[in-house]
């Protein structure tokens, strides 16, 4: 037996397309989706809303270590 194929949606158009290594563009559809949004963030065109703060910092330092603490324990 094969293995189930997988589609999911293009993030750039919607379009469905195969989620596997005979895609070489996904999740992307096509080569025109993935530079598409390429593009978008040579461009900027994906932000953060605001700027981080140092409590935002510190939130990721903790999170960080409670995930190597998981890994010792």
């Amino acid at each position: 037996t094969s293995p189930k194929q997988r589609l999911v949606p293009c993030p750039e158009c919607g379009a469905l397309s195969e989620f596997s290594s005979n895609n070489p563009f996904r999740p992307f559809c096509s080569e025109r989706c993935r530079l598409i949004d390429l593009g978008a963030w040579a461009s900027e065109g994906y932000k953060i809303p605001a700027p981080i703060t140092p409590e935002d910092l510190e939130i990721l330092v903790m999170n960080k270590s409670l995930s190597i603490l998981a890994l010792v324990t």
